[in-house]
């Protein structure tokens, strides 16, 4: 595999509340991106939390295990009542909550979770599909027909999200599982890069052949950030691949 991760602040804000890691146990990886919300201090937490609790969980993984649908899940169930029990604790907390995007996989299939609008796209044979849809308003008004793609892209109302991690004291996760091959490539990332960057444009990062896994993460970053990055920008990109290298960095 060669794997990539970056994190930014952005352009505007003074706090990064997005986390983000890759984890890795001999054909598995696990790969997380969380985007906290609830104020810069709460949101901070949130998603930190979030990344630990996983990171905890993941350190007990066992690779011959069938059901890995059913571990992500557990998991987030104990990642969103962590979070929801932290906030009744702390006052100053109360309300914080996290979106989390999490990819759990070998080189011949992975199991995709999400709750919230954090994304994930899988580039195969030449296309950009989306994996995942947001759990947010706008994508209900798509699924009801009364706005399409295009119109959700630059509605004013798009990053009001309809269910997150820790908010409430149960939330349940959406799961796709996908087969991939040699040569394709996973991109999971907050919306700080998907509301700046289109899909179509996306698209173009893997389309040059030339460029690393770094590189091209590093592209995209730069493109949200030329389009205002009002919000905080976190990317991993995975490509399925008989080389290993990982490389992750956070810009603050």
């Amino acid at each position: 595999m060669q794997i990539a991760f970056q994190t930014d602040v952005g352009m505007v804000r003074k706090h990064n509340e997005d986390s983000g890691e890759v984890f890795t146990k001999g054909e598995h990886f696990l790969a997380v991106i969380a985007d906290g919300m609830g104020g810069h201090k709460a949101g901070d937490i949130a998603s930190q939390e979030a990344l630990k609790v996983m990171k905890e969980a993941w350190s007990q993984f066992e690779e011959n295990m069938e059901n890995v649908k059913e571990w992500i899940q557990n998991v987030l169930k104990d990642t969103n009542k962590h979070i929801f029990d932290f906030s009744q604790k702390n006052p100053e907390t109360r309300g914080m909550g996290t979106t989390v995007v999490a990819a759990l996989g070998t080189n011949k299939e992975v199991t995709v979770a999400h709750i919230g609008d954090s994304r994930c796209y899988l580039y195969s044979n030449g296309e950009l599909k989306r994996v995942t849809d947001d759990h947010s308003l706008v994508q209900e008004l798509v699924k009801s027909g009364q706005i399409t793609e295009d119109e959700a892209e630059i509605h004013p109302r798009r990053n009001m999200i309809m269910k997150a991690v820790g908010t409430d004291e149960t939330v349940e996760a959406e799961f796709n599982t996908i087969t991939w091959q040699n040569g394709d490539y996973l991109l999971l990332c907050s919306d700080g890069l998907s509301d700046k960057v289109s899909s179509k444009r996306i698209q173009e990062v893997f389309q040059d052949p030339l460029e690393s896994v770094t590189e091209k993460v590093e592209r995209l970053i730069t493109w949200a950030k030329d389009a205002g990055g009002e919000d905080n920008i976190t990317a991993i990109l995975i490509q399925n691949s008989s080389d290993t290298d990982t490389k992750g960095e956070a810009i603050t």
